[in-house]
């Protein structure tokens, strides 16, 4: 079989900068990202978060107005009509407005960290998609090649065969062959099938070309050094969220700490009584007189915002163990694929001299078709491990937002 063609047709420049060509375009990627579902969800919550940090900063008092009809009967005398009104609102102390503001903006904050790691989780989920597919297309495309090349010598050893040059053996041996091979493109194909029709479903806005472009190899460029494990840490939104909700509960503790002492109420009251005779205007003051429950609550607030740091501390440390283990990952991945390069290469050199120990009746047919089977076998793990390879590089990208990020 010419393994050779198929070499040079898997080679490529390495680099990360030669690796965007078998990438989406960055335009369809965002809009891609911005049109799934979760990303849209966080979007809606960033503007709810916007929407309760203005009511916060109004405040959580509205002018009440109190209208009060009445009659007065006295026995045996007059009638009078008689009213009150009573304009009043409440007033934050000094020091809560503040506070109040203080935990929307965090809100806010931790809001827009979740909408960042939406986006962030739809590129990993993208990332996965795109190369499954890639990595499905590659292994069709070297059953493909093997199918056609033990197809061709099929056909030579049957005219060889009409010419009394080769065993029927021969043809029952490299038919069977041939058949096994047809078999494994079929699973080949329906396996990218599947891969295309999760992809377009997952990311419809994402075009897939007619010829799926080949994966280059990865160079020493690729492999993720200790700075993409720092940017992961750096750059995580997981992180963020959860540093400006625990500065939100933060927020709200001291927030019900000041509201121990409650907002007074002041209030305008002016009445009209027997009909008009007595009339006035008068200052109406309401201050609560907390107790119980506001310290309770003030606790409450306060137990609420060391559990939330306790969290941000959770997080801090799980997402700096997975960023070691996916850079580790990366490493081993590429690793792993150089390895499997090098069993490929020394199979295609093994199987040339059986093929040229063949053509010299030093070996049998089942002794070359043995060769080839495994050449192929070891070309396919070449193919598997360069796409799982490159998948475990980008994710370090993707998770330094180095890759498929708006900021």
């Amino acid at each position: 079989m010419k393994y050779r063609a198929l070499l040079a047709a898997c080679f490529a420049l390495p680099s990360f900068a030669g690796a965007q060509s078998f990438l989406p375009p960055e335009d369809r990627v965002k809009a891609a990202i911005s049109a799934y579902a979760e990303v849209r969800a966080a979007d809606s919550a960033v503007m709810e978060a916007q929407a309760k940090a203005r009511a916060l900063r109004v405040g959580p008092h509205e002018t009440q107005l109190q209208v009060i009809p009445q009659e007065r009967r006295i026995r045996n005398g007059p009638t009078f009509r008689e009213w009150d009104v009573i304009a009043s609102r409440g007033i934050r102390l000094p020091g809560k407005a503040a506070l109040d503001r203080e935990t929307g903006d965090h809100a806010v904050a931790a809001a827009q960290m979740r909408q960042g790691d939406a986006e962030h989780q739809a590129a990993r989920l993208l990332l996965g998609e795109w190369m499954g597919w890639l990595q499905a297309e590659a292994a069709l495309a070297q059953a493909r090649d093997r199918e056609s090349s033990l197809t061709r010598e099929r056909d030579a050893v049957v005219r060889r065969q009409q010419l009394g040059d080769a065993s029927l053996r021969e043809v029952e041996l490299i038919g069977a062959e041939v058949a096994q091979a047809q078999a494994d493109t079929r699973a080949r194909e329906a396996d990218a099938a599947e891969q295309r029709l999760a992809l377009r479903a997952g990311f419809p806005d994402i075009p897939l070309p007619e010829q799926p472009p080949i994966l280059p190899d990865p160079g020493p460029a690729d492999v993720p050094g200790e700075d993409g494990m720092n940017l992961i840490v750096q750059r995580s939104h997981e992180i963020g969220a959860a540093e400006e909700a625990a500065k939100q509960m933060e927020a709200e503790s001291r927030r019900a700490r000041a509201d121990r002492v409650a907002d007074p109420t002041v209030g305008l009251r002016v009445f009209n009584e027997r009909g008009g005779e007595e009339r006035g205007i008068g200052v109406v003051l309401t201050i609560p007189i907390g107790g119980a429950l506001r310290s309770a609550q003030a606790q409450e607030k306060a137990a609420a915002a060391d559990g939330a740091y306790s969290q941000l501390d959770a997080v801090r440390r799980d997402i700096g163990r997975d960023a070691r283990i996916v850079v580790e990952r990366a490493r081993a991945a590429v690793a792993q694929w150089q390895a499997a390069r090098d069993a490929r290469d020394a199979t295609v050199r093994s199987t040339e001299r059986t093929r040229k120990a063949y053509a010299l009746g030093e070996v049998g047919m089942a002794e070359l078709l043995l060769a080839e089977r495994s050449a192929g076998e070891r070309a396919l793990a070449e193919v598997l491990a360069r796409a799982q390879a490159w998948e475990a590089v980008l994710r370090v990208r993707v998770d330094g937002h180095e890759l498929w990020h708006g900021e």
